[in-house]
C-alpha cells in the first residue's frame, strides 16, 4: 500500500483547479462480473415485474403514499399500521450498520439501483454504440462530424428512453399498474400533474445516469460517508493485497523469466489495469477508500494479468485490513458485530411477531368532540359517537354494533364496510337515567362491532351523564 496519503485530500474525479475529469472505465469480464451480471438483471426482471405480480388479487409491492396505503407482498398497511413501520425502519438502519460493519459497501457494488442501471445497462449500451474506453475517448476528443453526431444522438436518446421507462415503473410502485396503464392511455389533459411528475423523474435519472454517474456514489449518497464511521479493520471489502503485493521492494513491471522473489519484488506489476476499469477512477492499491463501490471490476482485471503472467490470483480480493495484516481469511466476529446482531435479531422477532398478531380491522370509538350527554326525555340520556374502523382485507363487511358491557342500548344501525377503505360514521349510546347510578359523572361502555354477524372487534369508551 501506498505511504502517502495525500490521495485522502482528493477525490479521483476532480482535478486540482476544480474542474470534473471524466471517467472512462475499461470494459470489463471475469468471473465475479458474470455473477454480478445474473444477480443484477435478475433484481432488474423483479423491479419492472413486481407491481404486476399479484397475491389474493393485491399487487405485491405498494407504495401509494398519497393515499396513505402499503402493499408488502400482498398484506395492506394502512396509517394505523404505522409502529410496525417505524420499527421496520430502526431494524433496517441496525441491519445497514451491521452489514456494513461486516461487508463494506458490498451493497454499493451488488444491488444499488444507481451501480446495476450504470453499470448493466447504460454503460453496456455505451460500449455497444461508441466502444471501448480508449475508443470514447477517441470520439469526445474529435470535431463534431455526422458521425458523432449520429452516435451521440442515438445514445442519448436510448438513455432518456430507458429513464422514461424507469420513472414509469418506479409511478407504478405509487398508484398500481392497472391504474398506470389507465393513466396512459387517457387523455394527457386529464392527468397534467402526472405528466409533470414523470417528465422530471424522467429528467433526473437520464441526469443522473448521462452525466452524473459516480457523482451520485462519491459524493452525494448519503449511504457512502456512514462508510468512513462504520468501517473497522475487521470489515471485509474489496482490497488490494499490499503485503504481497509490494514485497520488499515494491513494486515493478512484469519481465519475463525473472524471479521476482529473489528480487524481492511484489507480485503488482503496475500494469493499472485495476485503475483503468474502476468506475470511480481510484486507485485501489491506496487502500480502503470512501470512492470504492466495491463493484470487483478491479478484482476481475487483475485476476486476468495475475492468470497471464503465471502469478497467483487474488492480488485484491475481498479482504480486511486484519487480514492482511495477519494473513488469516474471513471474518472476525468482535463486540460491535455481536452487539448489532442481537439487537437486529431482537427487533426483527418483535416485527414478526406484530406482523402475524396484525387485526384485519382497526376500530376506534370516540365521544363527538365538545358534546355531552342529551337528554331525549325525563327517563333517557343519549351519548353520539365517532366511530372509525379500518377494513385490511378484500371483503366487504355489513357492520353492526352492540352493547358488551354496560346498561344502555344502540339504536339498530348498518353499515356497509367495502374493502380497504376507512369507514366513518356517528352514532348514539342511549341509557335510561335509573341505570345511571354514578356520582363520577361517567360510566364504562364495552362495544362489540360485528362484520358479516362474526364479532370483529372490542372497543371500550365511556358514557357522559349528570352528575349525582
Amino acid at each position: 500500500m501506498a505511504n502517502n496519503e495525500n490521495f485522502r485530500d482528493e477525490i479521483s474525479t476532480v482535478n486540482k483547479e476544480g474542474e470534473r475529469i471524466w471517467i472512462y472505465a475499461k470494459k470489463i469480464s471475469g468471473k465475479f462480473f458474470n455473477f454480478r451480471q445474473v444477480f443484477a438483471y435478475s433484481l432488474i426482471l423483479f423491479l419492472f415485474a413486481a407491481p404486476h405480480i399479484k397475491i389474493d388479487g393485491e399487487p405485491l409491492l405498494l407504495f401509494n403514499i398519497l393515499e396513505r396505503k402499503f402493499i408488502i407482498f400482498g398484506k395492506i398497511f394502512w396509517p394505523q399500521d404505522f409502529h410496525i413501520f417505524a420499527l421496520a425502519m430502526i431494524g433496517g438502519i441496525v441491519f445497514i450498520a451491521l452489514f456494513t460493519v461486516i461487508f463494506g459497501r458490498l451493497f454499493c457494488g451488488w444491488a444499488c439501483p444507481q451501480t446495476i442501471f450504470m453499470e448493466m445497462v447504460f454503460r453496456r449500451i455505451e460500449y455497444f454504440i461508441e466502444g471501448d474506453w480508449t475508443q470514447q475517448k477517441k470520439l469526445n476528443k474529435a470535431p463534431w462530424s455526422a458521425s458523432k453526431i449520429v452516435k451521440k444522438t442515438l445514445k442519448h436518446t436510448i438513455f432518456w428512453g430507458i429513464s422514461f421507462l424507469i420513472a414509469n415503473t418506479f409511478l407504478a410502485y405509487i398508484v398500481g399498474a392497472e391504474k398506470l396503464i389507465e393513466i396512459q392511455f387517457d387523455n394527457p389533459s386529464n392527468h397534467i400533474g402526472g405528466l409533470a411528475a414523470i417528465i422530471i423523474f424522467t429528467s433526473l435519472f437520464y441526469g443522473v445516469f448521462a452525466f452524473l454517474r459516480e457523482q451520485v456514489c462519491t459524493t452525494i449518497c448519503p449511504y457512502g460517508r456512514l462508510q468512513g464511521v462504520l468501517l473497522d479493520e475487521r470489515s471485509i471489502n474489496v482490497a488490494y493485497d499490499y503485503k504481497r503485493g509490494e514485497g520488499e521492494n515494491g513494486r515493478a513491471k512484469f519481465k519475463k523469466n525473472e524471479d521476482r522473489e529473489a528480487e524481492g519484488k511484489g507480485d503488482c506489476i503496475d500494469c493499472k489495469q485495476c485503475i483503468h476499469v474502476c468506475p470511480t477512477g481510484i486507485d485501489i492499491r491506496n487502500g480502503t477508500q470512501l470512492e470504492c463501490v466495491n463493484c470487483t471490476a478491479c478484482m476481475d482485471a487483475c485476476d486476468y494479468m495475475m492468470e497471464n503472467v503465471g502469478l497467483e490470483k487474488g492480488l485484491i480480493g475481498y479482504m480486511s485490513e486484519e487480514g492482511i495484516e495477519t494473513r488469516e481469511k474471513g471474518f472476525q466476529w468482535n463486540i460491535r458485530t455481536i452487539a448489532y446482531s442481537v439487537v437486529l435479531a431482537l427487533i426483527i422477532g418483535v416485527l414478526g411477531y406484530l406482523t402475524i398478531t396484525r387485526s384485519d380491522f382497526e376500530s376506534t370509538i370516540t365521544r363527538v368532540r365538545g358534546t355531552t350527554f342529551q337528554k331525549i326525555d325525563n327517563e333517557r340520556l343519549s351519548n353520539t359517537y365517532n366511530l372509525s374502523l379500518v377494513n385490511k382485507t378484500n371483503n366487504s363487511k355489513i357492520v353492526t354494533l352492540k352493547i358488551l358491557e354496560g346498561e344502555g342500548e344502540i339504536p339498530p344501525i348498518e353499515y356497509v364496510l367495502k374493502p380497504q377503505v376507512e369507514l366513518k360514521k356517528n352514532f348514539a349510546i342511549i341509557m335510561y337515567k335509573n341505570k345511571f347510578n354514578t356520582s363520577a359523572g361517567r360510566t364504562i361502555f364495552k362495544i362489540g362491532i360485528y362484520g358479516n354477524g362474526k364479532l370483529i372487534s372490542k372497543v371500550r369508551t365511556t358514557f357522559v351523564g349528570p352528575t349525582l
